[in-house]
């Protein structure tokens, strides 16, 4: 197979501006326990949205590779590449990765969770004109660094399924593990009905909760949160007062057991703490960025509340979320979370698309 020297790739230079296409290097030599990648699927979260309008910025992060949801085929391989199970990572291997960790840092070595770890943030903070250049999804090939946590995927997880896997999928079960699971018979509340809400939406119902509420908007995305498990769906037409209401009335009075940000949206924490039932739980998973959020601590108080923050996720979430998309693979319509594939030339067309709610989960396939 002929070595692989660089690569095509959309960059993003400038928040909100178009993204260029250019030709980044790839490693001359592929370090063990790494491995080129070629591309196959990326599908766009709305954090790359975030990151391409410049809502959400980091200092000193452009020029940068978006997309973080990303699978592809080994075409490349170091000396003692294995996966998360200990497998071997062979050419011709699909495979899907998680955030690249360090190993060493405090988080990793003394909190032992990778989540934590100081140097984390792969496809948000490598820069595209510095080592290793290609790491986000929105390329052709990917250089998956030796701290990348990788999963070979089963052929039952569809491309599509599973590049979605690498963020939405596994933070959502993130934030259920971060919130001690699903009770049977109980009451789940999900803000939010774009990807994370939708997905959610459907791990509360195969979880077993006895009531699943999803809010959010336009209706197009409510009618898919019924598709995925979801008994009353809420629109954002009311105010917050109505949609207290609606869930008061849904859950017999008591409030719901189990809240989830997954929208971020000013206002949705008291709104949860109000939706919530005594001695329930909040997980705040949507919020992006310092901006402050009114909360009503004596509501908190009173009820006896549990509020919890739950961030992303790793290497065993990912695993558990091709898990969860493989055996519930007959149990949802995982396909329609998707948009028609564009390639790199339409990946800014695509973030845009989405910053429109026009679609919930856009697709880049960039050898189209």
């Amino acid at each position: 197979m002929t070595r692989l020297t660089s690569t095509r790739a959309a960059v993003l230079r400038e928040h909100g501006a178009p993204l260029v296409l250019e030709e980044l290097p790839l490693p001359a030599e592929v370090e063990p326990g790494a491995a080129v990648v070629r591309v196959d699927c990326a599908t766009l979260c709305a954090t790359d949205v975030h990151l391409w309008s410049g809502a959400m910025a980091f200092p000193d992060m452009l020029p940068i590779v978006l997309g973080h949801e990303t699978m592809g085929t080994v075409r490349a391989v170091g000396p003692g590449t294995r996966d998360a199970l200990g497998r071997t990572v062979k050419v011709g291997d699909r495979i899907g990765w998680s955030e690249s960790v360090c190993g060493h840092c405090y988080g990793c070595t003394v909190l032992r969770n990778p989540v934590a770890c100081s140097e984390r943030g792969y496809g948000f903070l490598l820069r595209s004109d510095r080592f290793p250049y290609a790491t986000g999804g929105l390329a052709a090939h990917n250089y998956v660094t030796p701290g990348a946590l990788k999963v070979v995927l089963p052929d039952e997880v569809k491309d599509t399924w599973a590049a979605s896997a690498g963020c939405a999928v596994k933070t959502v079960l993130h934030a259920y593990d971060r919130a001690g699971g699903v009770r049977p018979g109980s009451s789940v509340v999900v803000q939010g009905a774009g990807a994370l809400g939708i997905v959610a939406t459907a791990v509360a119902r195969a979880s077993g909760a006895g009531t699943v509420i999803t809010i959010g908007a336009p209706d197009s995305r409510l009618d898919l949160a019924r598709a995925f498990g979801a008994d009353t769906v809420i629109g954002l037409d009311g105010g917050a007062d109505a949609r207290l209401a609606t869930v008061m009335d849904a859950t017999h009075g008591r409030g719901a057991e189990l809240v989830l940000d997954l929208a971020g949206a000013p206002g949705v924490g008291a709104e949860a703490v109000g939706m919530a039932a005594f001695g329930g739980r909040f997980v705040v998973v949507g919020t992006t960025g310092p901006r402050p959020d009114e909360l009503p601590l004596g509501t908190i108080m009173g009820k006896e509340l549990n509020v919890l923050g739950s961030l992303n996720g790793d290497a065993g979430d990912l695993y558990r979320a091709i898990e969860f998309l493989r055996t519930s693979r007959d149990r949802f319509p995982w396909d329609d979370l998707f948009g028609e594939p564009a390639g790199l030339g339409g990946a800014s067309a695509a973030l845009a698309s989405m910053r429109r709610l026009e679609q919930v989960k856009a697709v880049v396939h960039p050898h189209l």
